[in-house]
C-alpha cells in the first residue's frame, strides 16, 4: 500500500482519536471497556504504547529486505499467546498508572502520534523495518497495523464513552482494502452492509451470523488475528 497515503491515515485518525480523548472527566477515564480489563484509561494507554515501538524501530539497522505484508503480520502464531497477551496488558497498566491524570495520558499521546507522524513522513517510500517480534516490513504496511490498533480501539473507545464512532474515511478506506484487497468496493457491495457496519463485523465489535460467516467464506475474505 502507497506509504504516503497510510501516513495521512494515521495522521487523521490518530488526531481524532487526540481531540476524541480530550477533557474527559475522571469518571470517564474509569469506565470498562470491552477489552477486559482495561479501562478506558487502560486501553488509551495500549494504543499510545503500541505506537510508540516506532521511534526505536526507524532508529535500528534497516533491514535489508520485506519479507511480513500487513495481512500476514496477523497471523494466529505466538504474539497472540495466552502469556504475550498477559504482558500486552499488564504493559499497558503499567503505564496508564504512571501517569498523574487522565489528561497526562492524552497528553501524552498526543505528543507521541505527532512524533510518530513526523518521523514516519521523513522516511523514503520502500523504507523496511523491523517489529518487536522480529519481523521485517515495510514501514508502510506496519504503519497500516497501526493505522488498525488506533482505529478498532477507537471503536472500543467510543462505545465505552457512549459516543459515536468517529473513524475518519482516510482510516477506514486503508482498513477496508486491508480487509478486502483490491476489489474490496465490489466485495462490500455484494455483502450489503454500510463500511462502518463491516469494519465493525469484522474486528469482532458486532456479531456475525452463521449466514454472513459463509457468504465472508465464500468471498475468501480473510479476518485478522486480533488480540
Amino acid at each position: 500500500m502507497d506509504q504516503g497515503r497510510v501516513v495521512e491515515a494515521f495522521r487523521c485518525e490518530a488526531g481524532r482519536l487526540a481531540r476524541a480523548m480530550s477533557g474527559l472527566s475522571q469518571t470517564e477515564w474509569r469506565l470498562p471497556t470491552r477489552c477486559v480489563p482495561w479501562t478506558v484509561s487502560g486501553l488509551m494507554a495500549h494504543v499510545r504504547v503500541v505506537i510508540a515501538w516506532l521511534p526505536g524501530m526507524l532508529a535500528a539497522p534497516e533491514p535489508i529486505r520485506a519479507e511480513v505484508s500487513a495481512v500476514e503480520y496477523y497471523r494466529p502464531d505466538g504474539r497472540f499467546a495466552p502469556d504475550v497477551n498477559a504482558a500486552r496488558i499488564a504493559l499497558a497498566q503499567d503505564h496508564a498508572a504512571e501517569q498523574l491524570s487522565g489528561a497526562a495520558l492524552a497528553q501524552g499521546f498526543d505528543a507521541t502520534w505527532q512524533e510518530v507522524y513526523r518521523l514516519c513522513r521523513a522516511e523514503p517510500e520502500g523504507r523496511v523495518v523491523r517489529t518487536r517480534h522480529g519481523d521485517p516490513m515495510l514501514l508502510s504496511e506496519f504503519l497500516l497495523t497501526r493505522v488498525v490498533e488506533v482505529a478498532v480501539h477507537g471503536l472500543d473507545l467510543a462505545d465505552a464513552l457512549g459516543r459515536e464512532p468517529w473513524m475518519t474515511p482516510q482510516a477506514a478506506d486503508v482498513m477496508q482494502d486491508l480487509l478486502l484487497g483490491p476489489n474490496s468496493a465490489a466485495a462490500l457491495e455484494h455483502l450489503g452492509w454500510s463500511r462502518l457496519r463491516f469494519l465493525r463485523k469484522a474486528t469482532g465489535r458486532d456479531p456475525i451470523t452463521r449466514e454472513e460467516a459463509a457468504e465472508v467464506d465464500r468471498l475468501g475474505i480473510r479476518w485478522l488475528t486480533l488480540g
